[in-house]
């Protein structure tokens, strides 16, 4: 059945990064002039040179569109919040994950920032989320829209007035382009994933609620990582699960709506496949994509952000009425 919505600009499919660029990246976030050229600043006084030398090499304006969102980022630096507990979520995958979706104006309420919505920045502090979660994160290309907003406006709204208490925080750790050995424990976006979870678990307290992971398009392209995405995915699951000392941890995996090979079916039969508990599946299929057939549009970040929410619920239902 054909949706109505969003009419996105064309845009140009991004390039993947390169290995090199991956195993060469901060293990704790990807810095923007470790992926972006340096841009020229004006000349300063001789006394100051030095120091204009080093913003010279540290300091990149973003492209337009980046630059646009993230002024929301600027506009809600910090939070009351960022003291309280919170209901963490750790969000990991490629670029579906991280947000490509187009940003109308104004923005649509679900994407819309909210004080109880937090997100840790690559500082790790706890500012008000705003779109893009991940601008100084996947540092690589332009951030848009994403699933992870929608998700905490749907855990809000069943939350109602009673819970004027509950308030969410996000770990952005999505990198578009990576393939699932990427995430490998060893790999420098695992340990950065890693690193950023216990960090957010420091850091005003909580609790790691799920990981909601959506990846696998780039395993789409070689059929020997199609087929081994089943059994890869299993082992990031048990390593998180290790690692960061949840043995339940909930992981809510997205499955594909698109991918860059035509190995797409295989990995989605390896993300169907998985036998481990506590790992369910929100199945893409079907959403609109853009015109580059790879990224979902807004409405479609929308509406899976709404899914991710009512799987979340529908979970710990479950779970309370067999407690």
């Amino acid at each position: 059945m054909r949706r109505r919505g969003y009419e996105p600009k064309p845009r140009r499919r991004p390039s993947q990064p390169t290995q090199a660029n991956h195993r060469n990246r901060s293990a704790c976030h990807i810095h923007p002039a470790a992926m972006k050229p340096a841009a020229r600043r004006p000349l300063l006084l001789c006394a100051l040179a030095a120091a204009a030398a080093l913003s010279f090499l540290l300091v990149a304006p973003p492209p337009p569109l980046a630059a646009h969102l993230s002024s929301l980022l600027l506009a809600f630096p910090a939070s009351p919040y960022a003291g309280r507990p919170k209901l963490l979520f750790l969000l990991a995958g490629q670029s579906n994950m991280a947000g490509r979706g187009l940003a109308p104006h104004p923005l649509p309420a679900p994407f819309r920032p909210h004080p109880r919505v937090l997100r840790l920045a690559a500082s790790r502090r706890w500012v008000v989320a705003a779109p893009p979660l991940h601008a100084d994160i996947d540092t690589h290309k332009v951030c848009g829209l994403g699933p992870a907003m929608p998700f905490a406006h749907r855990l809000l709204e069943d939350a109602g007035s009673g819970e004027s208490s509950l308030v969410l925080g996000f770990v952005p750790a999505a990198v578009g382009g990576t393939r699932i050995w990427m995430w490998a424990k060893g790999e420098l976006l695992y340990e950065a994933a890693v690193a950023r979870a216990r960090a957010a678990l420091a850091a005003g307290g909580g609790t790691l609620a799920a990981v909601l992971w959506f990846q696998g398009e780039s395993d789409t392209i070689e059929l020997d990582d199609a087929t081994a995405y089943g059994g890869r995915m299993e082992r990031l699951v048990n390593d998180f699960r290790a690692d960061l000392g949840i043995p339940d941890l909930l992981v809510i995996q997205v499955g594909l709506a698109s991918g860059e090979g035509n190995y797409t079916d295989i990995v989605r039969e390896g993300q169907k496949n998985i036998k481990l508990p506590n790992v369910i599946l929100v199945d893409a299929i079907g959403l609109p994509l853009q015109d580059d057939q790879l990224h979902l549009s807004t409405e479609a970040q929308l509406w899976l952000g709404d899914m991710l929410g009512q799987a979340y619920l529908k979970f710990n239902s479950s779970t309370d009425s067999r407690q």
